[in-house]
């Protein structure tokens, strides 16, 4: 005989599923890194000073305003304006730099999770190879010849639970190869690709659920790598240029008439207000 489950531990077991969403995750997180922001920055900034400039500012304006009709005092207050700000900005850089600069990798490394989603099962996919236009020189020194056999002699071993599910294509002006892929399960896949006798491997990332994804793997590009990859260099040597995975991107439902929000921009939103409003609870000058 099965037992009614009671209305409590459904309650407990939706809002446990509800805490896993990539909405709970960014309003918790905007909320900790508000308050974080406030804190930090009232550590590191001289909140004497910024009030006091923030003070004089707020005087000068007014002086605008009760003497509007006396040009030499509202053209000398736009000055004494203009230098508060600068003496503003100039108080308030260093501790931006502590704030902006954590947040900044953050968002980096959380955009792989919350911006993209992993692969889902049965779903098709393309991988694509960039064939670098300078694969070395061969025995007679002809670097086109060598790029044009990488180009055309890349192939790529699969691991038992991913199929091509076509042929490859490739795109000469571009000396890029697309498959097309299929997963059957959930799990991390390491995907081999050969080329002029190299191979290196990109892995793929097949999950339902919240997962942290690496949609390219490049060859130098220390900066790009450093913002779209996560996973090491290619051999800079080496026959492949690029390796691509087409993650769908991840826009996060608000539960308002089915709109929807890149995670950063809600971050961004959310953290702001509650900024302000740590800022208004702790007294910290901002």
């Amino acid at each position: 005989m099965l037992m009614a489950v009671p209305a409590w531990a459904a309650f407990a077991a939706a809002y446990i599923s509800w805490l896993m969403s990539p909405l709970a995750i960014v309003i918790v997180l905007s909320v900790v890194v508000g308050l974080g922001m406030i804190v930090l920055f009232g550590y590191t900034s001289d909140q004497k000073a910024i009030g006091i400039a923030k003070d004089q500012l707020k005087a000068h304006l007014l002086a605008v305003r009760l003497y509007r009709d006396q040009l030499h005092v509202v053209m000398g207050s736009y000055g004494k304006v203009l230098r508060g700000t600068g003496r503003y900005l100039k108080l308030a850089f260093k501790p931006l730099l502590y704030v902006i600069i954590p947040i900044t990798l953050m968002i980096v490394w959380l955009d792989r999770s919350l911006g993209l989603t992993a692969i889902q099962t049965n779903t098709p996919f393309l991988l694509t190879v960039k064939i670098s236009k300078s694969t070395g020189f061969s025995q007679i020194g002809n670097e086109a010849d060598d790029t044009q056999e990488a180009f055309n002699d890349a192939r790529i071993e699969l691991p038992p639970e991913i199929t091509a599910s076509a042929p490859p294509v490739h795109v000469s002006d571009e000396n890029e190869i697309v498959w097309r892929l299929q997963a059957n399960r959930d799990g991390a896949f390491h995907v081999k690709i050969i080329a002029n006798g190299e191979t290196v491997t990109k892995t793929v990332r097949v999950s339902s659920q919240l997962a942290q994804v690496s949609p390219e793997c490049l060859r130098g590009h220390f900066w790009e790598r450093m913002f779209l990859s996560g996973e090491s260099a290619l051999p800079a040597d080496g026959s492949v240029d690029s390796i691509a995975v087409d993650y769908p991107a991840r826009n996060i439902s608000l539960g308002i008439a089915d709109y929807e929000m890149n995670w950063i921009w809600l971050f961004f939103i959310l953290s702001m207000v509650a900024g302000f409003i740590f800022k208004e609870l702790l007294g910290i000058e901002v």
